[in-house]
């Protein structure tokens, strides 16, 4: 594979992952399966939208799901999605906590 198809490829995961709520959906299935009913009471996103939303995450292998007697459940694929999305947490909170530190100097100094 060459680089600009890993680019590609690569691109392609981060858009996935950049919907505030397919965010939500993940953060929601981090510690257990849900179905889909149990995801519509925890995030308030309707049922329409919320398939919507499990569909592309699963085409493009980010949640997996299992059938038990007439329930599907949902799960993340791979425990490596949720610790890239607690480092990016991560390095938003260093970056809030600088731009913090970056305006109470500021404000310190004109008083």
């Amino acid at each position: 594979m060459e680089k600009k198809e890993f680019y590609l490829l690569h691109s392609d995961v981060c858009k996935t992952l950049a919907n505030p709520k397919r965010q939500e959906i993940l953060d929601c299935l981090r510690k257990e399966d849900k179905t889909v009913n149990e995801l519509v009471k925890k995030t308030g996103i309707s049922q329409a939208n919320l398939s919507q939303h499990l569909s592309i995450l699963r085409s493009k292998g980010i949640v997996s799901t299992r059938r038990k007697g007439i329930h599907v459940f949902y799960s993340i694929s791979n425990i490596k999605i949720i610790q890239a999305f607690d480092l990016i947490s991560e390095v938003l909170q260093d970056s809030l906590s600088t731009q913090s530190k970056t305006v109470k100097s500021a404000i310190n100094r004109n008083k």
